[in-house]
């Protein structure tokens, strides 16, 4: 269950997308003491899910506080800047969902781990990437237009610097992949 517990975490790091203090890195003997199921989800399961979903709505809109405050916007400014923004957001969490599916098979495949899976994993993982590179970039480019580069700049700045974040908090829960897992 705590191995469960650790990717439910991830995934809500994920939906989230905010800043968190860091996590602890998941010990072998949890990896072994639990082993995800492939049957239908648990009443458990299911209010973790249900949790995840609210806490996601709530966190965004702090993430929105902590960019508001960073942003120091003037009012003009701020009407052209948050449409893009909510926009970005909205397209960041489509992505986000990709990713959560990606490591929820992670975890339901863990334990019988195949080197075809392993790089299907990794594959999705990378393209994932590439996306939200992608979408971070066509963001900068609108806020440019709108605001200008130094604006701009400020966003991408901000966003990679939580994105960084969000990253290394979600891979210091997962587990590695143990050779012949």
């Amino acid at each position: 269950m705590k191995f469960l517990n650790h990717i439910s975490l991830a995934a809500f790091l994920i939906s989230a997308m905010v800043a968190a203090p860091p996590g602890r890195a998941q010990s072998k003997s949890e990896q072994v003491e639990s082993k995800p199921s492939a049957s239908p989800p648990s009443n458990a399961q299911k209010n973790v899910q249900a949790y995840i979903d609210l806490l996601r709505r709530d966190v965004r809109q702090e993430k929105a506080e902590i960019m508001g405050s960073v942003m120091v916007l003037s009012a003009q400014d701020a009407t052209k800047f948050w449409p893009i923004y909510s926009e970005y957001d909205a397209q960041l969490a489509k992505l986000n969902d990709q990713r959560v599916e990606n490591i929820k098979e992670y975890a339901r495949t863990y334990d019988q781990m195949t080197d075809e899976k392993a790089d299907e994993l990794i594959q999705k993982s990378l393209a994932y990437q590439k996306q939200r590179a992608e979408l971070l970039a066509q963001t900068y480019d609108k806020v440019k237009q709108a605001l200008g580069a130094v604006t701009a700049a400020r966003f991408a700045q901000v966003e990679h610097q939580l994105l960084l974040i969000i990253d290394l908090q979600i891979a210091s829960s997962l587990p590695i992949v143990e050779q012949g897992s």
